[in-house]
């Protein structure tokens, strides 16, 4: 449980999914990365509750929110497709506007929805993110070394589900040791993490997930700039010193290929922003959804 907050279960776009919800004022979507869950957001949602109704959920296929069987394209795990099912989650919950934060995969889902559904976004904050098309147009020599996960989930057959699911506990806490700078800071939810990715279902559809990177995500991110077409909400971006894309240009020159409303500013921590800089992101962030 995040401090402050109520746990539920809301049926929505046909998936149960685990939510924790509370506060009062604007609705804010809270969406986590890779490999977490909705409790990555304990230090932040607090202080957003005091102003805003927070809405945390599991993403569909990860934490204890269901997780159906991939379908061969992946495309249930398209971030067009987990877009959808957050937009349907929160009309179940009455809030037909609303703000978006989102972390790593969360992030990803949260500007695609921005894209598809500008109607219903009013605001977005991204952490340590550049647009996968970006992502994949850029891959070289770091790419492969730091973001090697984007390739090896992608494969197909298996491979990977049956590899983590022999040991799902030692993937999840070496990719953790490997992003954080301050590690520490995610071991009080660590153990949450590895249970909820004991689940094989989880491990099946979190490799869906980037299959679904690997090749619709990217060609839904070339489409949209292909047409001309960018997001149009304001756009608040955040990055880690560690980020992955680091060689690359900066980040706000990247997010200004996709969006007209862009600012943003680095932090001194590793990926895990949220948890690793609570203190260094929650003023700005405020400042940003209050404006």
């Amino acid at each position: 449980m995040i401090q402050g907050l109520t746990q539920r279960r809301v049926v929505a776009a046909g998936v149960s999914f685990n939510v924790c919800e509370g506060g009062e004022g604007p609705a804010v979507l809270l969406l986590h990365g890779y490999p977490q869950t909705h409790l990555m957001w304990r230090h932040l949602a607090p202080a957003l509750a005091r102003e805003f109704t927070v809405i945390a959920p599991d993403l569909k296929g990860y934490g204890d929110s269901d997780a159906p069987a991939p379908d061969p394209s992946s495309s249930r795990y398209s971030k067009r497709a987990l877009a959808a099912d957050l937009v349907a989650l929160m009309r179940a919950l009455n809030h037909e506007r609303f703000l978006v934060v989102g972390h790593d995969r969360g992030a990803r889902i949260g500007y695609r929805m921005a894209f598809d559904h500008a109607e219903r976004v009013r605001k977005l904050a991204t952490f340590d993110i550049v647009p996968t098309g970006a992502m994949w147009e850029g891959a070289n020599r770091a790419f492969a070394l730091n973001a090697f996960h984007w390739g090896f989930l992608a494969q197909p057959g298996g491979m990977p589900e049956k590899l983590i699911g022999a040991d799902p506990d030692f993937w999840v806490e070496s990719l953790c040791r490997r992003w954080a700078r301050d590690f520490k800071a995610l071991a009080d939810a660590l153990p949450e993490y590895k249970r909820c990715f004991r689940r094989p279902e989880v491990i099946a559809a979190s490799c869906a997930d980037y299959r679904a990177g690997a090749a619709l995500d990217d060609a839904h991110d070339r489409a949209d700039l292909d047409a001309g077409r960018t997001i149009d909400c304001p756009v608040l971006v955040v990055w880690a010193a560690t980020f992955a894309g680091q060689g690359k240009p900066d980040p706000l020159q990247t997010w200004r290929r996709y969006a007209s409303d862009v600012r943003g500013f680095q932090v001194e921590c590793g990926h895990f922003i949220p948890e690793e800089a609570p203190g260094t992101v929650e003023g700005p962030l405020l400042d940003f959804l209050r404006r």
